[in-house]
């Protein structure tokens, strides 16, 4: 299995970056506008509409607040296994630090994976980086 590591510096404390990325239902306006167009919850799970055209169901399987942790999986035809971990710590100056892992097979898509996660971190930083408030 492949696993791709995100660790992204973002300028905003860890309370605030935690408060979007737990917003599960809001990716595509709290966390990542641009990447993600659309999403919808359905039941445990949201409907993700990227700007390449994708669409992803994410099923959340952990949110923990005083970890400040996020766990989701997606299952499809094209993603044999895929389950992620997001954890937000502080970072000594006060801004945070986000801890992103995906683990994914076929190992085929995982360039394209890392592609999609590094310009994911790029939103983010635009969203949630004080300079962008």
């Amino acid at each position: 299995m492949a696993s791709i590591h995100k660790d992204i510096i973002i300028d905003a404390s860890a309370d605030e970056v935690w408060d979007a990325v737990r917003d599960f239902g809001a990716v595509h306006r709290r966390l990542v506008p641009g990447f993600v167009l659309d999403s919808r919850l359905d039941g445990d799970a949201r409907i993700v509409r990227f700007s390449n055209g994708m669409v992803a169901r994410e099923l959340l399987v952990d949110c923990d607040d005083a970890r400040r942790r996020l766990v989701y999986a997606v299952a499809s035809e094209r993603v044999k296994q895929h389950s992620a971990s997001v954890q937000v710590t502080t970072e000594p100056d006060g801004r945070s630090r986000l801890c992103w892992t995906v683990d994914v097979l076929p190992h085929e898509i995982a360039p394209y994976m890392n592609t999609q996660m590094d310009q994911a971190a790029l939103a983010m930083q635009k969203k949630l980086g004080r300079s962008a408030a």
